[in-house]
């Protein structure tokens, strides 16, 4: 009788959907991540979205569309470099600069630039105009800048202005808490860190902002303004089992999770979009994205993909 082929395994599969429909940049980070690549490559493909003033533009973070550059573009692009050991003094003060220039008079970051009149972006975004400091934006940013021990003269105010939102943190949402988290994950006051964490875990599951039982996701209430299905999981929060968001769940909590997180792979491969992005053309590029966070999430918490 002959033998019957294996079915491929979850990363095999992920592997195809990427090297299918992926950016360049996603095909780098996962041969980097998954395949052994190199790190050169990975920043070469992200040089590609720098502009000349030092920030990034060019849909780099999809759902943000046109060539300028923006916060929410940079920050993505300090994950990567972060990512794959690149924050060096190099990129840092080319990036700083660019962050110096276009800061609030709170010092801190917008979410998005007035630059952008007249391209297309997500509808979630503010309007043009006098733009607000967003811990949406400076949050990232600062919390990378940290982890990598940068050091300027941008960072003081900036930091400045995360604290004092984080602390005044009460009618919030999933993607500003996480915001928030990325800061204080990197910030090197770790008592305080702890402390403001462990606050805002409180808040998560005091106002519902997490979904503990995937199996009963769709009775779950939304965050104002959040589309249909678009839900966070305990490993939305706690990505890492380093990030201080661990300590927010229970360990059958955060299984039920990852369980939920790995059955969401489709069969062409990749993780889905649909809660997160509005055209098609973003869902094409965010798919790659999010195939990527997952596939990380997974093997960070022990549950190699392959």
């Amino acid at each position: 009788m002959a033998e019957t082929a294996s079915p491929p395994s979850p990363l095999a599969r992920a592997e195809r959907f990427v090297w299918l429909t992926a950016r360049v940049l996603e095909q780098r980070l996962f041969a980097y991540h998954f395949l052994d690549g190199g790190d050169t490559p990975v920043e070469r493909a992200l040089a590609a979205y720098r502009n000349d003033d030092g920030g990034y533009g060019h849909a780099l973070e999809p759902e943000l569309r046109g060539p300028a550059s923006q916060p929410l573009h940079t920050a993505h692009a300090l994950g990567v470099l972060d990512r794959i050991g690149r924050c060096d003094s190099r990129h840092i003060e080319h990036v700083c600069r660019y962050l110096t220039r276009i800061s609030t008079r709170d010092g801190a970051l917008p979410a998005l630039r007035p630059p952008a009149h007249g391209y297309p972006v997500a509808p979630w975004l503010p309007a043009a105009g006098d733009p607000p400091s967003s811990l949406l934006a400076t949050g990232p940013v600062v919390g990378v800048l940290h982890r990598n021990n940068a050091w300027h003269a941008w960072l003081f105010r900036a930091t400045e202005y995360c604290w004092a939102a984080v602390d005044a943190l009460t009618d919030t949402h999933p993607y500003e808490v996480r915001a928030a988290l990325a800061f204080l994950d990197g910030v090197p006051d770790r008592p305080r860190a702890a402390a403001a964490a462990d606050r805002l875990g409180t808040l998560v599951r005091d106002r519902g902002l997490v979904v503990l039982d995937p199996a009963r996701a769709a009775d779950a209430p939304l965050a104002r303004g959040y589309a249909p299905g678009e839900h966070h999981f305990a490993y939305d929060y706690a990505a890492t089992p380093g990030s201080l968001a661990r300590g927010w769940f229970t360990d059958a909590e955060l299984a039920r999770s990852l369980d939920h997180l790995a059955a969401l792979q489709r069969d062409d491969g990749g993780w889905p979009a649909d809660a997160y992005v509005r055209a098609p053309g973003t869902a094409a590029e965010s798919r790659p994205v999010l195939t990527l966070r997952a596939l990380l999430t997974l093997r960070a918490h022990g549950r190699p993909p392959g």
